[in-house]
């Protein structure tokens, strides 16, 4: 870390600063929220709104000096020393106006942007943007509360140039392989795709685990349960051998071959000998043969750290990585959680004796231990000691329940409490006891667990919403049994197992996978994983990561002809040469030059790559066991062509349909539906036209007619409506939608019910509502669809409104109070404001929420875009267009900044 700027100043009342007026940069609108209120009033805390400079996002960002320069829409000046091309984007002036003008009251700037990679580089952008003639001091914290803020204050230090100069190796090399390899895609497979020198690489992840799925052969066994008891006890028993040999379980075939591995000697049952075992069991005794009992030690994980919140929050919240990221973002902000953008496992002194105070005080001295824990952070790739790991903010941890917080926010934040917790607790012990009984020529296994001791496990259990409930699920006592002991059978019966494919990953799982690998950094997953599901690589079907076609043929080109480019040895290598540039051990442009130029540099293999693609190679791929198809990406979707005879025959493919689930009997059925259409449900008794269930690109629908009918009339299929289960009447009342159900008694004006693009609905004097999921489109009756009605309306994605507070004096519009997925929120028109710390949704008054809205509005009447204005007296001259935002190419520094006044030189 640099050393604290030369001009920092230590005299002061009370705080030993300066008295005059100080100005506060931060990212967000929140965080300044938060400081102001640690802050006195000679502080003005003003929000910069993320980044205020980047790399152009289009041609129209870029000056018209360079536009015709070989490297122009690259942003990056590749032959003269990988100059970056920094615009200021159009929605950014007014920011930049605006923290001008607070400079121009201000004798000193601190710039309290976040301590990683991206909060160094805003504040390297600002000083290049502001141009202070003020002393400019960077401060940094790790948690917003009173205490950190003032001793951030009274700490400040100079850039970290190392940290600048890796944010923007990092910038640059993604938009050189970005910018690169995204043109060669839409020449050789469709316009508009993307390469990403992360999100190309988790695509692969995800089609290589499509790909294990399509080799996957099914196993099928038997096994025998039984039921035993002793002494009024019973308890649960499974077949391990047979005539001294051990019964076959699912680990034990091979998912490719679906046979025995090879070299195991065991016995497979099957219908018949599971049956035969059975008849001979029945005149059998049973008597335990071995008894074994060891006590087992499990140890806390360690506190959060970015990835592992991601897994813990998708698994136990259902909370995307996306929204997981968000949700911490705000806790933070509002000074709730330490930074969340960590990959250190490490706790300061105050988080221990805080997390050691608040277990003693909830849960008992027996609980804690002897000493606090440390956990190692050497598994972490590039794991950064300066940060903590992810904690409750301050020295003293609030109780969850007496945050205020609510939704998403109150989930989180005790997610991270109870974690918290947990790592400084006890082992949890347990008693695990084995059996072994014998009954015939066969040997039966049983085991329980018995927990000793619930330590840790009192407060957070991974994959677990409820501890005490999961400490009682977790326990499977046995009876008290000891050798020779005869045992009652209870019940005996053959089982049947199928194995299973390697399951898809989840969100979860791939962030624990990219971790693991190396790829990317804790920070940009959440960002990776909303890129690949927002581009068509991917999607979600529930909780699983399901590759498209799409994906499927962008991972095979890229695959074979750009290989390093999503090998994940080679990306992880680019992490670790990053992370050297980050610890001044790397000089960044030698880098980027040996990444981009030269023979094997990433410009010459595409290009040369690039020649030897054929379009429509590129756009077809393979699956394995269905090597007389070719699935194809076009226009207008997936689709997949067969020979018959010599003739070619295709077919399109639903985007709802996965890779490894085709089969030949799917596809060829696909392939005559197109040919000879389908079957006809019967004829439309009032056109005499015939009724069909056909495919679509988007999902299964009714149509009426065929196909190269002029006037073709089709309805989508209700959700969770498979198309064989569709009936003639079902048909029949789908193509009748939208349906008038009755006139509303109020206004004497139809409702009528439809499907839609997001599923059933009503309608009503062009109020539309959702049919809940208790209800279908069939059973919507008049009655229902007028209490549906009088229900406060529901925005797609949104809570109903809470409380309705009328107009606002000022603006004129309706505010409301609505509960949305991420606590309590007020509305305005557009304008959406979250509830601050100690306001809640039972305490908010109308004053209150006018007040909110007027800090995000002003207090000059506003007109939102698309309303209509009212014009009076003579129409006004129209302004003069503001200067265009300055855009140019400006080198990144040479030499460490200093922060001192604007006529220092570098």
């Amino acid at each position: 870390m640099a050393k604290k700027a030369a001009n920092t100043e230590k005299s002061n009342s009370g705080s030993g600063l300066s008295t005059g007026i100080k100005l506060v940069i931060v990212e967000s609108p929140t965080k300044a929220k938060t400081i102001r209120k640690f802050l006195g009033s000679n502080y003005i805390v003003e929000s910069c709104m993320g980044h205020v400079r980047d790399l152009p996002q289009s041609s129209k960002d870029i000056p018209e000096k360079v536009k015709k320069e070989k490297w122009a829409q690259l942003g990056v000046n590749v032959d003269k020393h990988f100059e970056p091309l920094y615009c200021i984007p159009k929605d950014k002036a007014k920011v930049i106006k605006n923290l001008r003008d607070k400079l121009e009251e201000a004798d000193e700037l601190f710039l309290a942007t976040d301590e990683d990679r991206e909060g160094e580089s805003i504040s390297w952008h600002l000083l290049e943007v502001l141009k202070p003639k003020v002393p400019t001091k960077r401060m940094v914290f790790h948690e917003i509360t009173k205490e950190a803020i003032n001793k951030a204050l009274l700490d400040t230090r100079e850039i970290d140039y190392n940290l600048v100069r890796a944010q923007e190796a990092r910038r640059v090399l993604d938009r050189l392989v970005g910018y690169t390899i995204s043109p060669l895609l839409w020449k050789k497979v469709a316009y508009g795709l993307s390469a990403g020198r992360v999100q190309s690489v988790a695509v692969r992840i995800v089609v290589e685990r499509e790909k294990e799925r399509i080799r996957f052969k099914k196993s099928s066994y038997f096994g025998v349960f039984a039921e035993l008891e002793k002494a009024g006890q019973a308890f649960e028993s499974k077949i391990s051998s047979y005539k001294g040999q051990r019964v076959a379980t699912g680990k034990d075939f091979d998912g490719l071959t679906g046979q025995l591995l090879a070299g195991k000697d065991m016995i497979v049952l099957d219908q018949k000998s599971a049956d035969q075992v059975l008849v001979e069991l029945k005149s059998a005794s049973w008597t335990v043969t071995d008894v074994e009992e060891k006590p087992v030690t499990r140890k806390p994980s360690a506190p959060f750290i970015t990835s592992t919140l991601q897994q813990e929050s998708n698994r136990k919240l259902g909370l995307s990585s996306r929204e997981t990221m968000q949700v911490a973002q705000k806790l933070y902000e509002q000074g709730f959680i330490t930074y969340m953008r960590t990959d250190s496992t490490y706790l300061s002194t105050e988080a221990l004796a805080a997390a050691r105070f608040s277990i003693e005080d909830k849960y008992g001295k027996e609980y804690l231990p002897a000493a606090p824990r440390t956990y190692d952070n050497k598994k972490v790739k590039g794991a950064q000691e300066a940060h903590e790991a992810i904690r409750p903010a301050g020295t003293t941890f609030q109780d969850p329940d007496e945050t205020g917080l609510t939704g998403a926010h109150f989930k989180l934040y005790d997610l991270i409490w109870k974690r918290t917790m947990a790592s400084q607790m006890n082992d949890a012990k347990q008693k695990q006891v084995s059996a072994k009984i014998k009954a015939g020529d066969a040997i039966f296994s049983s085991s329980g667990t018995t927990i000793e001791f619930p330590g840790f496990l009192r407060a957070y259990v991974e994959g677990s919403d409820d501890p005490d409930a999961d400490l009682e699920s977790r326990e499977v006592k046995l009876p008290k049994l000891a050798v020779n002991d005869k045992l009652q059978v209870q019940k005996i019966e053959p089982t049947t197992h199928e194995t299973k494919p390697p399951a898809r990953f989840t969100e979860a799982s791939l962030v624990q996978i990219m971790e693991k690998e190396g790829i990317g950094r804790p920070s940009t997953y959440a960002s990776v994983i909303g890129t690949i599901i927002d581009r068509g690589y991917v999607r979600k079907n529930a909780n699983a990561l399901v590759p498209t076609f799409t994906a499927m043929v962008v991972s095979k080109l890229l695959s074979q002809h750009l290989t390093q480019y999503v090998d994940l040895g080679f990306t992880s290598e680019m992490e670790k040469s990053l992370d050297n540039i980050a610890e001044g051990e790397l000089n960044w442009e030698q880098y980027l030059t040996s990444v981009y130029h030269g023979k094997k540099g990433l410009r010459e293999t595409v290009e040369t790559q690039g020649e030897k693609i054929v379009p429509e190679e590129a756009r077809s791929v393979k699956l394995e066991g269905l090597d007389q198809y070719e699935f194809h990406v076009g226009r207008y979707g997936a689709y997949v062509k067969s020979m018959r005879g010599e003739d070619s025959f295709s077919a399109s493919i639903p985007d709802s349909e996965a890779p490894a689930d085709m089969t030949s009997e799917h596809v060829e059925k696909l392939i005559d539906q197109k040919l000879k259409g389908a079957d006809s449900l019967g004829e439309d008794p009032e056109t005499g036209k015939k009724i069909y269930v056909l495919n679509g690109r988007y999902g299964p629908y009714v149509q009426l007619g065929e196909s190269d009918d002029e006037k073709i009339k089709r309805g989508s299929l209700p959700p969770n409506v498979l198309p064989a289960d569709v009936t003639f009447p079902m048909a029949l009342e789908i193509l009748s939608m939208p349906k008038t159900l009755g006139v509303h008694p109020d206004t004497q004006k139809d409702i009528k019910a439809g499907i839609g693009r997001f599923g059933p609905f009503i309608v009503h004097d062009g109020d539309y509502r959702s049919i809940p999921k208790t209800e279908t489109v069939f059973t919507m009756d008049l009655a229902k669809a007028i209490a549906l009605l009088s229900e406060p309306k529901k925005g797609r994605g949104k809570s109903s409104a809470i409380k309705e507070f009328g107009n606002h004096p000022i603006h004129q519009m309706p505010v409301s109070l609505f509960n949305g997925p991420y606590g309590p929120y007020i509305k305005a028109g557009k304008t959406n404001s979250s509830l601050p710390e100690g306001v809640t949704a039972d305490t908010i008054t109308p004053e209150k929420a006018f007040e909110l809205i007027n800090d995000k509005l002003g207090t000059v009447p506003v007109v939102e875009k698309g309303a209509k204005k009212k014009v009076t007296g003579k129409k006004k001259p129209a302004a003069k267009k503001k200067a265009a935002a300055v855009e140019e190419a400006a080198p990144a520094p040479t030499k460490k900044i200093v922060l001192k006044k604007a006529s220092s030189k570098k």
